[in-house]
C-alpha cells in the first residue's frame, strides 16, 4: 500500500523528540553562518552565493544523472548576477534555462507559488520536449501513470506508484495552499515535508526531483527571510544518492510517520551548512589577503592568477602552472612570479628547491604561535586541519587533498598551510 492510498495521505506525523536535538544543531549552525556572513560587504555575499548556487544547479542535475559543465554553469550564474573577475566561459541554452529557475526561486522566494510558474520551470528543464531521447509531456501536469522504477527491461523492480493523473489536479491545488500557507512549524521540517510530499505526488512526467529540491530551499528562503542562499541539500543528497532513494521509497510506503526521513534530510542540511562554512572561510581569507595586499601595484593577470588560487583552485604555484593556466610563457611566469616575490606577496614553499613552488603570504606576520593541537584529519572522505586557536577557539576548515598530501610530505610548510586557510581569524 502506497501512502496516498491511505485516507488523509498528507496529514504528515513526526516524533518531535527524536528531532529536537538535530533540528536544535542545524539552527544553530544556521545562526553561526549567518553570524560570520554579516561581516562580508555585499560583493562578497553575492560570490559567496553564486558559488552555492552553482553547485546546487550541478549536483541537483547528477542525482538525475545530468552532467552539466561546472565552469558554463559558475559564468551563466555570474553573468546573471553581474559579478565581475569570474571566468567566463560560453554556456548552452539549456544550463542558461536552469540556472534562470533557481534565480527566478531564489530572488522570488516571498512570491506566491502557482501552477502556472511551477509548469514554467518544469518547461525550462526540457525545452526541446525530449529527456532522455523520449517524448515527454512538458509545461502541465502529466496525464499518464507515473512508475518508478529500476533494472533492466524485463526485470524492473517498481518502487513507487504515484496518485493517478486524475488526481494530479486536485493534490497540487492542496499541496500549493499549504505551501502558501504559514503552518507553525519548525523550517526544517517544512522544507523536509515539502520535498517528500512533491515527489510522492510525482505531477510531471519527469524533473520531480529537482523541482522538489528547489522548493525546499525556496521555504528555507522564506524562514531566513533572505535572497541569498548560501546551502544547498542537492551536493549532499547526491553523496549519498542509493540512502536517499531508499528513505524515500520507505517513507512512500509507509504510514504517514516521516520521522525518519526528516531526520535523514536534517541531517544532510547539516553537513550543508558545514560546506557552506568552508566556502565563506574561503572568501574571508580571500578577503583578508587583498586587504593586506590593495596597495600593491600589480598587473591585470597577476590580479586574475592570484584570485584564481585564492578561490581554491588545486594546484602548487609553479612556473609551469601559472604560464599554463595565464596562457603565457614560461619566461613571462617566471618574472611574474619573482614579482611578486620581491613585493612580499609570494614565497618559496621550501627556499633553494630545484623544482620551487610558492604560497601566498596573506599575512606577513607568520601566525604558527597563535595555534596549538594541530592534526590534519579525514573526515567524510575530505581532508581538514584541526587546531585551537589562541588556546580557547575550535578550528575545523576543509583543506584541498593536494595541500594534505603536500604538507604531509614536508613539501608544504605549517605557516603556509595554517596561513591559507585561517589568516580570517586575523580579522578580528
Amino acid at each position: 500500500m502506497y501512502i496516498h492510498e491511505r485516507d488523509n495521505w498528507t496529514a504528515f506525523r513526526w516524533n518531535a523528540t527524536e528531532l529536537t536535538a538535530l533540528l536544535e544543531e542545524v539552527n544553530r549552525k544556521q545562526g553561526l553562518l549567518y553570524g560570520r556572513l554579516a561581516s562580508l560587504g555585499f560583493d562578497s555575499k553575492l560570490k559567496a552565493m553564486a558559488e552555492n548556487l552553482t553547485y546546487d544547479v550541478v549536483y541537483s542535475s547528477e542525482i538525475e544523472g545530468i552532467r552539466l559543465n561546472v565552469d558554463e554553469v559558475r559564468s551563466s550564474i555570474a553573468r546573471k548576477l553581474g559579478i565581475e573577475n569570474v571566468k567566463q566561459t560560453a554556456s548552452s541554452h539549456y544550463i542558461d534555462s536552469v540556472v534562470a529557475v533557481m534565480l527566478d526561486a531564489v530572488n522570488h522566494y516571498d512570491q506566491l507559488l502557482t501552477k502556472e510558474k511551477i509548469c514554467a520551470w518544469q518547461t525550462a528543464f526540457f525545452p526541446t520536449g525530449f529527456s532522455e531521447g523520449s517524448q515527454i509531456e512538458v509545461g502541465q501536469y502529466r496525464t499518464n501513470e507515473e512508475h518508478i522504477v529500476s533494472g533492466m527491461f524485463g526485470r524492473e523492480k517498481i518502487h513507487y506508484i504515484a496518485p493517478s493523473p486524475e488526481r494530479v489536479d486536485e493534490e497540487m491545488a492542496h499541496f500549493l495552499d499549504w505551501f502558501n500557507g504559514k503552518e507553525n512549524i519548525n523550517s526544517v521540517i517544512r522544507s523536509a515535508i515539502a520535498h517528500f510530499w512533491f515527489v510522492s505526488i510525482h505531477p510531471f512526467e519527469d524533473g520531480n526531483g529537482r523541482l522538489a529540491r528547489i522548493l525546499s530551499d525556496m521555504l528555507l528562503a522564506r524562514a531566513d527571510k533572505s535572497e541569498f542562499r548560501f546551502y544547498n541539500i542537492s551536493s549532499q543528497i547526491n553523496q549519498d544518492k542509493n540512502h536517499y532513494y531508499d528513505i524515500l521509497e520507505k517513507a512512500q510506503h509507509g504510514d504517514g510517520d516521516i520521522t525518519e526521513w526528516i531526520y535523514w534530510y536534517a541531517s544532510m542540511l547539516s553537513v550543508a551548512l558545514d560546506e557552506a562554512e568552508n566556502i565563506v572561510s574561503t572568501i574571508l581569507n580571500k578577503s583578508f589577503f587583498w586587504q593586506k595586499a590593495s596597495s600593491v601595484p600589480l598587473s591585470q593577470r597577476q590580479t586574475d592568477m592570484l584570485n584564481l588560487f585564492l578561490d581554491g583552485y588545486e594546484a602548487k604555484i609553479t612556473s609551469k602552472t601559472w604560464a599554463s593556466l595565464a596562457k603565457c610563457s614560461k619566461d613571462t611566469a617566471i618574472r611574474d612570479i619573482q614579482d611578486l616575490v620581491d613585493k612580499d606577496i609570494l614565497r618559496e614553499d621550501i627556499p633553494g628547491a630545484k623544482r620551487p613552488s610558492y604560497s601566498i603570504i596573506y599575512d606577513p606576520e607568520d601566525i604558527t604561535a597563535f595555534f596549538s593541537e594541530i592534526s590534519i584529519e579525514q573526515q567524510n572522505g575530505n581532508q581538514y586541519i584541526k587546531a585551537l586557536y589562541k588556546g580557547k577557539l575550535q578550528v575545523c576548515e576543509r583543506i584541498l587533498p593536494l595541500d594534505a598530501e603536500r604538507f604531509e610530505k614536508g613539501d608544504l610548510p605549517l605557516e603556509n598551510l595554517l596561513a591559507k586557510y585561517c589568516s580570517y581569524l586575523r580579522m578580528n
